[in-house]
């Protein structure tokens, strides 16, 4: 159950923040970001953990500076995902930069209204 909370408020944060970005953002429906935020959440379990050992070495070098795994899976979850269009790398960075910025504080949110 709380997995699907998590995929449904990450859905209206991408929607909300496709509205705050758009035209370089472009989410058509709540579906397509419902159907974005599965992905999303998918391609962080499985593909997200890949990339970060193959990149430790480079990672290491450029001490955490190459660290941009999160805009890696947003471009690979756009292409996955039909009526998303995101106006290139650097779009998917300040997507990605708000998208974890805002879930990092309503996860903090979160941790205070369950206590």
């Amino acid at each position: 159950m709380r997995w699907i909370i998590n995929i449904l408020v990450t859905a209206v944060v991408v929607f909300a923040l496709s509205e705050l970005l758009k035209p370089h953002v472009v989410i058509q429906s709540f579906t397509t970001a419902v159907v974005f935020a599965l992905v999303l959440a998918v391609l962080n379990f499985l593909v997200k953990p890949l990339i970060v050992i193959l990149t430790l070495p480079l990672t290491i070098i450029t001490l955490g500076l190459f660290l941009l795994i999160n805009v890696l899976i947003i471009l690979l979850a756009d292409k996955f995902v039909s009526g998303i269009y995101i106006d290139g790398f650097l779009w998917a960075f300040i997507f990605g930069l708000l998208l974890s910025v805002v879930s990092a504080i309503l996860n903090k949110m979160k941790k205070e209204w369950t206590l």
